[in-house]
């Protein structure tokens, strides 16, 4: 076995145990912490590629391998006999955050655009963040609640998230919804769903309930998802969009994943086909007509680089930058 791996594996756990299980999973900050400290387990992990080796990775291959989670024992020597399958099956698995709580940052953007609205996200998944027309939202501003339903009443799925500032929220109306993935996932299919269900960290139970709502909406009308590079698909796709809708490019969260070298031609490919919504830490690209620095931590929101708020990566809550008035296109 090769020592530096095993090395390696015992850091990046005790570092995730550490400093970010603590807080968001008791579960996996003790799976960690039980890694970093026995060197037989983490020998176990260490035949995973180092690419495909990060923990929610991992932690979200053992829990649909069936892992137990009730005795730190029993799964420390269920995670030893199951080393091969974990790896085998790490190895053609990614972590496809498809938080649908996002439209929640998006909705703000959207609300500056005219219907109808033709949708087309950079970085899918399954689609969950093309539905924000299809879910319920409650911002919640101080002791103030901000509500708005899709025209056919209340969702099943509900945004909660804490907003200041004042933007002005509507409801989109969206008309046509595509995406773009390198492995896209299908609403519909029973192993795509429980992937998905199963990248929600154990004590996240409201996001998992979250994702399985958001599943059934995106299958009960499934949006037109291509394999592809984000840079390379969206000419072809984007020509597919109905030409009386405005055509609405997002890349919420994806270009942190896209080599910096390519980034520019993505945002590029954006701009070109419409406008274009992103969610991005500040100093991630060149993309924005000013930059304006995170204050709480967050990513920037904006619409055709123009950012407009600071907002959470996730969704959680929302900061308007008052007085923004978005360029005229």
């Amino acid at each position: 076995m090769d020592q530096d791996a095993v090395d390696s594996v015992v850091e990046r756990y005790g570092r995730f145990a550490r400093d970010e299980a603590p807080g968001r999973s008791a579960v996996y900050e003790q799976w960690a912490a039980r890694i970093a400290g026995d060197r037989d387990l983490a020998a176990a992990l260490a035949a995973i590629p180092d690419t495909r080796r990060q923990p929610p990775l991992v932690f979200a291959v053992m829990r649909v391998l069936g892992a137990p989670d009730a005795d730190i024992d029993e799964w420390a020597a269920w995670v030893v006999a199951h080393a091969e399958s974990i790896a085998l099956e790490c190895g053609r698995r990614s972590v496809q955050t498809n938080e649908p709580l996002r439209c929640a940052t998006l909705l703000p953007a959207l609300s500056l655009i005219d219907g109808p609205i033709a949708l087309l996200e950079v970085g899918a998944s399954a689609g969950l963040c093309l539905y924000p027309d299809r879910y319920s939202y409650r911002y919640h501003r101080g002791a103030e609640t901000v509500a708005l339903d899709p025209p056919a009443g209340p969702s099943a799925v509900i945004l909660a998230s804490e907003l200041s500032g004042s933007p002005a929220l509507q409801m989109p109306e969206i008309v046509w919804r595509a995406g773009i993935d390198l492995n896209p996932l299908d609403a519909r299919d029973p192993d795509d769903r429980a992937w998905l269900a199963g990248l929600v960290w154990p004590g996240e139970e409201g996001r998992r309930e979250r994702i399985v709502g958001a599943l059934d909406i995106a299958a009960a009308d499934p949006p037109l998802l291509v394999t592809g590079d984000g840079a390379e698909a969206l000419p072809d796709l984007a020509a597919r969009a109905p030409r009386d809708a405005t055509l609405v490019v997002t890349t919420p969260g994806v270009l942190a994943h896209v080599p910096r070298a390519r980034r520019g031609d993505v945002i590029d490919a954006a701009r070109a086909a419409g406008r274009w919504i992103t969610l991005d830490a500040p100093a991630l690209h060149d993309g924005w007509t000013r930059r304006v620095e995170a204050v709480r931590g967050g990513f920037s929101l904006a619409l055709d680089g123009d950012v407009l708020g600071e907002v959470d990566p996730l969704g959680a809550w929302v900061a308007w930058h008052p007085g923004f008035r978005p360029s005229a296109q």
